[in-house]
């Protein structure tokens, strides 16, 4: 790590990076200055076989133990930049809000399904992060991505596929999206966002710690209605507690554990298993050592 010029802990507790608030400790991690220093640190960690992990904090749950090896974070990687023809480069760590008020500035319409998702550029690119009004294929022109090796990779959206909450993309690091707007205007832009937002925050208990959905909706159903139907709002297992608002969401209302919310998913999976035979898909990705 002596050549990286970005922050460096070690033994840090991932629980500070992640919306849930919960996760072990990283061996190290590093937050790199810029795109060069990420560049040098994935050489290195690539010479020396250390295994790195990139920190998205969104629709994440680490395990108790943490990450061993290398956790990057790409909070210091910010930069939003415009292009001809309506386009934004956007860097890896930019945050959602952050992004979606820069287009709306620019009366740049196209993100409006975004409003009220906390995560990165980065994170929802990785997620194909969407609402019921779009997801992040319905914007994505090309990623850039620095490979194992160190290498820079740009990627059109065609060569790529979009899944349900999954983008397949070639191993590395997403550093930056383009993104192809449009020309809008922008009090309707607002009024599409902020009605949005209302409807998030009427609906979804966003004033708590969480991941977001936890589970992947079963076909032609929603998988916060399974949840309620089966008589698990505000079901607990520890601090872990099913949203009395919304079924799909698991809240950490004070100091839960990892353990905590597996436990809970697992009593979640196994009663609506014996009810009505769905078998529900984890949204949220679980990672780390328990």
């Amino acid at each position: 790590m002596a050549d990286v010029r970005g922050v460096v802990r070690f033994n840090a507790p991932l629980k500070e990076y992640t919306s849930f608030y919960i996760g072990g400790p990283a061996d190290v991690l590093v937050e790199p200055a810029d795109v060069e220093d990420l560049v040098r640190l994935a050489k290195q960690t690539h010479e020396r076989k250390l295994p790195i992990f990139v920190l998205g904090g969104t629709n994440l749950l680490v395990r108790d133990k943490g990450i061993r090896g290398v956790v990057v974070s790409l909070a210091k990687l910010r930069a939003i930049k415009e292009e001809p023809g309506s386009v934004l480069y956007a860097e890896g760590g930019v945050g959602m809000p952050t992004l979606i008020g820069h287009a709306i500035r620019r009366s740049l319409a196209g993100l409006e399904w975004a409003a009220g998702i906390p995560g990165t550029v980065a994170g929802c690119v990785v997620m194909n992060a969407g609402t019921r009004l779009g997801e992040m294929k319905d914007s994505v022109k090309a990623v850039r991505l620095v490979s194992p090796k160190g290498a820079l990779i740009d990627c059109p959206a065609e060569s790529m596929e979009f899944r349900y909450r999954r983008a397949i993309l070639p191993p590395g690091v997403v550093i930056g999206v383009w993104l192809q707007l449009r020309p809008g205007v922008r009090a309707d832009i607002e009024k599409v966002v902020k009605d949005y937002l209302h409807y998030r925050r009427d609906t979804q208990p966003l004033t708590l710690p969480s991941a977001g959905c936890v589970f992947k909706n079963p076909l032609n159903d929603s998988a916060g209605r399974v949840v309620e139907a089966a008589g698990l709002k505000g079901t607990s297992v520890g601090d872990a507690q099913v949203s009395t608002k919304h079924a799909n969401f698991i809240v950490n209302p004070g100091h839960a554990s990892a353990a905590d919310v597996l436990s809970l998913i697992k009593k979640i999976r196994a009663r609506i298993v014996r009810k009505t035979g769905i078998r529900l898909e984890l949204e949220v990705k679980v990672v780390g050592e328990a």
